[in-house]
């Protein structure tokens, strides 16, 4: 009889995963041996060296959990919301899958997302160690329908060579005497700015893809202004704000030659740009760079102090699957304070625990920690979450066409934002 007992006590400890801290096992473990192998599919839009880390993730998460395999698949972050959309529409949705702060009140409003409430009764995995804002993205009628492993607010990369040559002041220095304002910006990288033709080098470039308008919002919402009311439910660009940010980026681009013009393929990493507006999470490319001095600095303070857009990401598991336990075991694997541990090194973590830790500060390759601390940590308490409504494809769509008229000098920013009003309010109010 003690042998039994034994040896029933060695299969419930050796049942413990790395990444769970919680006492969950493979679900139908007591016929482990005998179980049929499942295989979870995991949709992310990450680039290659995400996709390696969570490839190495996966394994492990495997090696504990043998009956239970995870396929990793990716498609661009462009297409991301579209393709699963169509997913959902053919009933091929992934298991587990992250989805962005835009897209999370389509995906509710679609009921494509499954509940996962129930994490919060399992004290292992220690709920109350996430910064309480972070899940407000996935809550709705006090249920939870995912778990966040990123919230990067935005910040600027800048070329230290080229500022430097310029003989300007660090943006960090500036910042620090509250002297780091738009119009400091906008000086700064017009100094910049030298060359022509494929030798140009620009003083700044607030475009990833040509459609990340959105990290626009923070001239906006320095000065206490923005694109949209707090509801979504109105279009608010149409101020002196919204003329001021459009006119900023046409004068950048057509008359001091200090900004890309649309189409122009010029990278941060070609060290032929002063000045990069990206969340922090793109810190995984800059580690990469090797031909000149980098660094990272608070966004430009408006009238009412810096306020960056708070960019986040989150597991979810999507509503269909056919291992929903299994998929459930994978996301508290993710979502655990080891697991937020090891995706640190290229997201900013939603665990407290982590956020402050040496493993996030001091990775290979980062900035200064003093520098992540002013422009990350400290920044992230007045930063803006980046907005989300439940038509936000059309919505992005319709005002992607008021920057091609920018672009093509067709109309002036006046003019753009009194028609992006009228055609933006009808489908908010939908």
């Amino acid at each position: 009889m003690k042998k039994a007992i034994l040896l029933a006590l060695s299969t419930a400890l050796i049942a413990f995963t790395f990444g769970c801290s919680n006492t969950a096992t493979t679900p139908g473990d007591s016929a482990a041996g005998k179980k049929e192998a499942v295989e979870l599919t995991f949709l992310t839009w990450g680039n290659q060296a995400h996709l390696d880390l969570y490839t190495k993730l996966s394994e492990k998460f495997t090696q504990q959990n043998p009956t239970i395999k995870v396929k990793l698949e990716s498609v661009p972050f462009p297409d991301y919301q579209q393709k699963v959309t169509v997913l959902a529409a053919g009933q091929e949705l992934p298991d587990i899958g992250w989805v962005s702060e835009r897209m999370v009140p389509q995906f509710l409003g679609n009921g494509i997302l499954e509940d996962v409430s129930d994490v919060k009764s399992d004290a292992a995995f220690k709920l109350d160690d996430f910064i309480p804002s972070t899940l407000e993205l996935f809550q709705k009628d006090n249920k939870l329908y995912g778990l966040p492993f990123s919230t990067p607010p935005t910040v600027m990369f800048y070329n230290k060579d080229l500022f430097d040559k310029a003989g300007l002041k660090s943006p960090n220095d500036l910042a620090k005497e509250g002297k780091w304002t738009w119009a400091e910006f906008e000086k700064s990288a017009q100094a910049i700015s030298s060359g022509t033709g494929a030798s140009k080098i620009y003083g700044a470039n607030f475009f990833r893809d040509w459609k990340t308008w959105i990290i626009l919002s923070s001239y906006s919402w320095s000065n206490g202004s923005g694109p949209f009311n707090k509801e979504m439910n109105q279009f608010t660009w149409n101020d002196q704000y919204g003329v001021e940010t459009l006119s900023m980026l046409q004068r950048m681009m057509f008359t001091e030659g200090s900004h890309p013009k649309a189409g122009e393929q010029v990278s941060f990493e070609s060290g032929k740009i002063g000045i990069f507006f990206d969340v922090y999470s793109y810190v995984s490319k800059a580690r990469t760079i090797k031909d000149f001095k980098w660094d990272i600095a608070p966004m430009p303070a408006g009238s009412q102090g810096s306020a960056p857009m708070l960019g986040q990401a989150g597991y979810s598991i999507f509503k269909g699957t056919k291992h929903l336990e299994e998929t459930k075991l994978f996301l508290k694997f993710l979502a655990s304070e080891q697991g937020v541990q090891e995706t640190s090194t290229y997201f900013v973590p939603p665990r407290l625990s982590v956020l402050n830790s040496d493993p996030f500060l001091n990775v290979p390759g980062n900035p200064d920690p003093a520098h992540i601390k002013q422009a990350v940590i400290e920044e992230m308490p007045k930063a803006h979450l980046q907005p989300g409504h439940v038509e936000w494809q059309k919505i992005d769509t319709a005002i992607l066409a008021g920057f091609d008229q920018l672009f093509g000098q067709t109309a002036q920013p006046a003019d753009i934002v009194k028609s992006l009003e009228e055609k933006v309010n009808p489908i908010m109010k939908k």
